[in-house]
């Protein structure tokens, strides 16, 4: 996720660098062709440019919108996973009364800390359960192992964890209920970041934003003839650039979870659940939060 922090030239030449060259193509050889063949070429009106500018702005706009859309409610089905979170291990503290009720506890709370990041390194098309060792046993790592959704498992592997104690009367049938309705939370909030994921974005649109702005490129560029080559390359590259950068902006937010700088910053999420529960558990040898090092957090 982006920061508060400036952002790098580097990284937002990176971004367009070549879209921006095929306007410097397409500036020079409008250019060539207004000079050689000046008497041959129509009319054309800025007005045209003017109006062609317009639709694009619109078209961005709409897409900025939608793209925002996706990218929060991502970041509030993560919000939700951090409340759930809590709320899991303070019901299992609050109402499982087991002889080693610590222990089993501890298990089940660690799995959710692990469930977290599988399910963030699982969304980013990482590997799910990399860094996980410290918090599942080498029997539930056996059993995950055999799962192609590995937070699915580590969620099936809480909620046999939670039957076992409802069938040895460790928690009551009321109880049992609340703490299912909190895994069946988990539930939902991994299906939704799993739609996100997995719903694309109309490719088409892209496409069609991307000819109409170079379309424009060409008329504004055929309408500004015999203005001199150094003013006109420049005004179409930095006309192009606002076009293009707001564009890719779109792009990157419509996909929270592809392990970009604008991403969703899951693995500080988790990380920030991890030091919650850890805490909630007593312990005091804690991780430190994830920081903004460079421009972005992950």
């Amino acid at each position: 996720m982006l920061v508060e922090k400036r952002l790098p030239f580097r990284y937002l030449f990176s971004t367009v660098k070549y879209e921006m060259l095929i306007v410097l193509i397409l500036g020079f050889a409008i250019h060539f062709l207004t000079e050689h063949f000046y008497n041959y070429l129509p009319e054309m009106p800025l007005t045209i440019a003017t109006f062609l500018g317009t639709a694009i702005s619109v078209l961005l706009s709409f897409k900025m919108s939608q793209s925002y859309d996706r990218w929060w409610e991502a970041r509030k089905v993560w919000g939700a996973i951090v409340n759930d979170s809590r709320t899991f291990v303070l019901q299992l503290q609050a109402f499982v009364y087991t002889g080693n009720a610590t222990a089993q506890i501890k298990t089940m709370a660690y799995r959710q800390i692990a469930w977290c990041y599988s399910l963030g390194q699982s969304l980013r098309g990482l590997p799910p359960l990399e860094d996980c060792d410290a918090f599942l046993s080498a029997e539930d790592i056996a059993t995950l192992n055999k799962h192609k959704n590995k937070p699915l498992g580590i969620l099936q592997l809480n909620v046999h964890q939670i039957s076992d104690l409802k069938k040895d009367d460790h928690i009551s049938d009321f109880i049992h209920a609340q703490i299912n309705t909190t895994c069946v939370k988990f539930s939902d909030s991994m299906g939704m970041a799993e739609r996100i994921n997995n719903t694309v974005f109309p490719t088409t649109y892209r496409l069609f934003l991307h000819f109409t702005i170079y379309l424009f490129v060409i008329i504004l560029s055929i309408g500004l003839k015999g203005i001199m080559l150094a003013y006109e390359i420049p005004l179409l590259t930095l006309i192009a650039l606002v076009f293009f950068l707001l564009e890719k902006t779109a792009y990157y937010l419509q996909d929270p979870f592809r392990n970009r700088p604008s991403d969703t910053s899951v693995t500080a999420i988790a990380r920030t659940i991890e030091i919650n529960i850890r805490q909630l558990l007593d312990e005091e040898e804690l991780p430190e939060p994830v920081t903004k090092e460079t421009f972005y957090i992950m």
